[in-house]
């Protein structure tokens, strides 16, 4: 089971701070998924065995980037996308899924406006920043309000299909 497993090491260093050394303690639940669902959407909640991830990123290229990127991984689905932190407080909460995929800078707000929002509602939930940011300053307040990880777009780009990989086969 996943229950109360904790992120590798390796997962949390980033070129930005790579000293970060203790990992925080995750729990996942169990996976609601649908595919094919459009940005700003969220997919009907069947159940599943299923790892659902939702993808909150303001360029459409990642997105989609991060959606294939996803779908090699065996078991794991798409379940919603969202471009603003008010789609994503929705989608999030209206999907319950495993992971978060957040970027720091959404259109209209940043990802700690979710993280502030949903974090407490969704303690289940594993949530990985991944950012143009990487700077300590904000390494900090994404964990403070509730970030699992967080990782640099640039360096640390396939770190977010290692982890929702290697945290599905715990």
């Amino acid at each position: 089971m996943w229950w109360g497993r904790r992120i590798p090491t390796p997962f949390l260093g980033t070129a930005a701070d790579p000293s970060i050394q203790s990992a925080p303690t995750v729990r996942l639940s169990r996976g609601r998924w649908s595919r094919g669902v459009p940005a700003g959407k969220v997919a009907p909640m069947q159940t599943t065995t299923a790892t659902s991830v939702f993808i909150a990123e303001d360029s459409n290229a990642l997105r989609a980037r991060l959606v294939e990127m996803l779908s090699e991984v065996d078991g794991v689905d798409v379940v919603g996308e969202a471009e603003t932190p008010e789609a994503a407080i929705a989608g999030i909460l209206a999907s319950r899924p495993n992971f978060v995929v957040l970027d720091y800078q959404l259109l209209g707000g940043t990802g700690v406006d979710v993280l502030q929002a949903v974090r407490a509602k969704t303690p289940d939930t594993v949530f990985i920043v991944l950012t143009n940011h990487p700077l300590l300053q904000y390494r900090r307040v994404c964990m403070a309000a509730g970030a699992d990880c967080f990782f640099d777009k640039s360096a640390d780009f396939e770190k977010v299909k290692q982890v929702i990989a290697g945290l599905r086969t715990v």
